[in-house]
């Protein structure tokens, strides 16, 4: 067989395949079409997200992360977790080694890399949620609602978005929401997948 032979099966291969969620931008990370095409000044960002009475929704990601891997295969191939996002949230993806130029909420221009640094990200995926009560807010810190550290199956990535959404993170840890969350739907008769 011939190396042209090979060339055009390989070809054919990766023409084949399903699509992913991969960007075209060469960055390495899986993408969405709902993502919000930022300028990365999170401040304003958080304000055009309350305008629209929504979240601001940030997915921290890196090349080669088989857990960012699985949140885009797995979670976001879920249309009642994409739906439920689109509804409530206005997300950006920052890369964990990117050098892209941000603003911090406190005004700080930094590289991706540094304010992921800065933000005390340390996994991937790493998902952080910016109230929108908190529009304005002088720091990262003090509009930051929640942090989802790692990758979280479906069951589980839902119902922390719900917890933050229902403002139920102001009232009872998300363990508690959680374990309500599964009761609740028991009595219904309902299983709940969260393995």
């Amino acid at each position: 067989m011939t190396k042209r032979f090979f060339t055009a099966l390989i070809t054919f291969i990766a023409l084949s395949l399903p699509a992913t969620a991969q960007d075209a931008a060469g960055d390495g990370l899986h993408k969405q079409p709902w993502f919000m095409d930022s300028f990365l000044e999170f401040g304003d960002d958080l304000k055009e997200a309350a305008a629209e009475g929504k979240d601001l929704l940030i997915i921290i990601e890196q090349d080669g992360c088989p857990y960012c891997r699985e949140l885009h295969r797995v979670n976001f191939a879920r249309t009642e977790i994409t739906d439920y996002i689109q509804a409530h949230y206005l997300v950006v993806q920052l890369d964990l080694y990117g050098s892209r130029g941000t603003v911090d909420f406190d005004g700080q221009e930094l590289e991706e890399r540094d304010l992921v640094e800065k933000w005390g990200a340390q996994f991937t995926p790493t998902t952080i949620v910016f109230s929108r009560e908190k529009a304005g807010a002088a720091s990262a810190k003090d509009a930051e609602v929640f942090r989802l550290p790692g990758y979280l199956k479906p069951f589980h990535y839902l119902t922390s978005l719900e917890y933050v959404t229902t403002g139920e993170y102001k009232n009872q840890s998300f363990q508690r929401f959680l374990k309500a969350k599964i009761t609740d739907l028991d009595a219904k008769g309902i299983h709940a997948d969260v393995w």
